[in-house]
């Protein structure tokens, strides 16, 4: 075999050995070092003699180092590789876990309030004005059945990992929005607590993202409402402006003095929401007395865009 050849067979044998490195368990890897050297050391005792056997042997082995740190890099990178796969696979799971906890929270809460307020009213009436008491019954179970409804579509897509295609039309519901605030200020209303609900600006399509933020805002505010504020009016104030939208919640109740509203999760969902979109949420007392609630959604550039077209 000429000098060539050997050479040829030494890189073929050092690019295998990086390759099982790079790839194979750390058992395998230290096998297929093992055979390399043997290989190498018969390939060079064959066709090497007197001095040239001395340097091919010092060239294959640093040749045979240079590969195995190849490898070894190869196999780092590659574990480094899943490793930081695992770790965002973690954190969608956890930012997931987060949505689906902030969800049910805004969706329990505020049915679980209303609730609460029409049975107390109920027990405290059903003698004396059966009629009221018959109400808010009603409303007890209208309440009741959407909570209901709610959670089931929210326990099905979670239990659904492959929705089956004739299930899909039933199992993609969509996400509540602005739209439904009318519907959420009649529900308020019938817990004892009458929202007057303003809009400014022309109102449009939003992302779905901030859609469904500025509605949680609105219900989470008028929760706070129906159970701290002791009023039975509150204003809630929708502006839709060319570069951000404004949600404001208004009452002239109690304020935050004796509320309760710093030990619960509700005010912390908020700003959650609101700092996911990089947003701005501002609470506290009014100075004219009363609660406000007031946060700022930044829009994407692209429907600022579309305003200024239209």
């Amino acid at each position: 075999m000429s000098f060539q050849g050997e050479f040829l067979s030494l890189v073929a044998v050092d690019l295998v050995l990086a390759f099982i490195i790079a790839t194979r368990t750390r058992r395998a890897s230290i096998v297929a070092v093992a055979v390399s050297f043997t290989v190498q050391l018969l390939l060079i005792g064959g066709f090497a003699h007197g001095e040239n056997l001395t340097v091919n042997g010092v060239i294959a082995l640093l040749a045979m180092a240079a590969s195995c740190m190849a490898g070894l890099l190869g196999r780092e990178r590659r574990e480094h590789a899943v490793a930081l796969h695992a770790q965002e696979v973690t954190k969608a799971l956890t930012a997931e876990r987060l949505r689906i906890a902030r969800e049910l929270h805004d969706m329990i809460a505020h049915s679980i309030g209303i609730i609460a307020i029409q049975a107390g009213m109920g027990s405290r009436v059903i003698r004396t004005q059966p009629a009221q008491a018959r109400e808010a019954l009603q409303a007890i179970e209208d309440t009741s059945r959407q909570t209901l409804s709610g959670l089931r579509r929210t326990l099905v897509a979670l239990r659904r990992t492959e929705p089956e295609p004739a299930a899909l039309g039933q199992a993609l519901v969509p996400s509540p929005g602005l739209a439904d605030i009318e519907r959420l200020a009649v529900a308020t209303a019938d817990a004892g607590v009458r929202v007057d609900v303003r809009f400014r600006g022309e109102q449009r399509p939003l992302p779905d993202d901030i859609d469904l933020a500025a509605y949680r805002i609105v219900q989470e505010a008028l929760t706070n409402v129906v159970r701290h504020a002791g009023t039975a009016h509150c204003r809630v104030t929708v502006g839709y402006g060319a570069e951000e939208l404004s949600v404001e919640i208004t009452d002239d109740g109690r304020g935050a003095t004796g509320s309760g509203l710093a030990h619960g999760f509700g005010l912390v969902g908020m700003r959650e929401r609101v700092g996911m979109l990089h947003g701005r949420l501002s609470t506290g007392t009014r100075p004219e007395g009363g609660f406000r609630v007031a946060g700022r959604l930044p829009l994407p550039q692209p429907v600022a865009v579309r305003l200024e077209a239209r």
